[in-house]
């Protein structure tokens, strides 16, 4: 009974503790809104507008706010996918913007060269590009597996390596034209969908969403319901252990980065096919992958934690053009984002006062004994 109760309060507490961040991470946004000399409610406001599409001050519904929003969290909530993958099996992925690039690369490759109906062309795109994230990522997996390389700096230094070869490529290889853009893709590429913009008055949602939610599912089935996660979340938890039980663990640190590049590329693949239409040379690193990151820190790492703070991300980014509208500094949203991931790193702190609180509730607070005031 009380091993469930435990269960029941850490759970509360895997909750709570993210939900307190959120609200002190728009705290320390109004704070700093004031100093602006703006009211905390336009921010606010624009932010609901973002949310729901509902402008109150105008009594109007415009549900282009949401389709931007649902854009802006597609590739955050992937990049966290391939962050959240790596570190619940122990490995530090800060590759996740380059394995991004490699996969948008290899959805370019296949967009211009194969020729297929839609049907069939779109999901070759997509797996391309999973895959091409995949090799990516498999790179820094064999380095740590074989010669116990640290990931953290061989991801970072492949980072400035896609930046680059994606660059040449698309400069050299698909003969971009304006030196920024390849061709347009044919239309059976592209994810685009003039149903879903109408729908949504214009805005540029799209059909990514769905391998989107198809991605989520996918990586809560694998950790969470099958044998195959437990054996690399195993590796993570306990290396030599997992060793001694007769798990291959070099090749489980190698699967693992696979797969976490493979939700990278498929970032990749949606952002070029679905929020483009081409594939693009890149003045430096678009900073998806460190969003992914930090969503991944804010959601714990669970699939339902990374889709929630995916698309809380996601409307701080699609309200920034409502702040600006109403004179709110757009640097304020990154503020809140990053104050976020501050206080969620100072989850021990959040729990022992959490832990505190709670422990009144339930005793009281008690009057101090005469051995506790003379301080025995």
């Amino acid at each position: 009974m009380g091993k469930k109760k435990k269960n029941g309060s850490g759970r509360l507490d895997a909750v709570l503790v993210p939900l307190i961040a959120v609200l002190l991470g728009f705290l320390v946004g109004s704070i700093f809104l004031l100093f602006t000399g703006k009211s905390p409610l336009l921010m606010f406001n624009a932010m609901l507008q973002g949310v729901t599409g509902i402008n109150i001050a105008m009594r109007s519904f415009n549900p282009r706010y949401i389709g931007e929003l649902v854009i802006q969290a597609m590739p955050i909530i992937l990049t966290g996918l391939c962050f959240g993958f790596a570190a619940r099996t122990g490995i530090f992925n800060i590759g996740a913007e380059g394995q991004m690039m490699v996969g948008s690369l290899a959805a370019t490759a296949v967009a211009l060269t194969v020729k297929a109906p839609a049907f069939i062309h779109v999901p070759m795109i997509l797996a391309a590009g999973m895959m091409a994230g995949a090799l990516w990522g498999a790179v820094p997996g064999f380095l740590k597996a074989r010669f116990n390389v640290h990931e953290v700096v061989v991801t970072i230094m492949l980072n400035y390596v896609a930046l680059h070869f994606n660059n040449w490529t698309i400069l050299n290889v698909f003969g971009s034209v304006d030196r920024v853009k390849t061709a347009q893709f044919p239309q059976s590429a592209l994810l685009k969908s003039p149903w879903l913009e109408s729908l949504t008055n214009g805005s540029r949602l799209n059909w990514g969403f769905v391998p989107v939610l198809i991605a989520i599912v996918a990586y809560w089935f694998i950790l969470e319901k099958t044998t195959f996660g437990f054996g690399l979340r195993a590796v993570g938890y306990n290396k030599d252990g997992a060793k001694y039980a007769g798990m291959k663990v070099n090749r489980n640190i190698v699967v693992s980065m696979m797969i976490a590049g493979a939700f990278a590329g498929l970032a990749g693949a949606i952002i070029t096919t679905g929020t483009f239409s081409f594939g693009r040379a890149l003045s430096a690193a678009e900073g998806y992958g460190f969003d992914g990151l930090a969503v991944a820190l804010v959601g714990a790492c669970q699939a339902s934690g990374i889709l929630l703070a995916g698309l809380l991300f996601g409307m701080l980014k699609a309200a920034g053009p409502l702040m600006q509208s109403n004179g709110i500094p757009k640097e304020i949203g990154g503020i809140i984002m990053a104050s976020i991931v501050l206080f969620v790193a100072m989850k021990y702190g959040i729990e022992r006062i959490v832990t505190i609180v709670k422990l009144r509730r339930t005793k009281g607070l008690a009057l101090p004994t005469e051995t506790e005031e003379a301080g025995v």
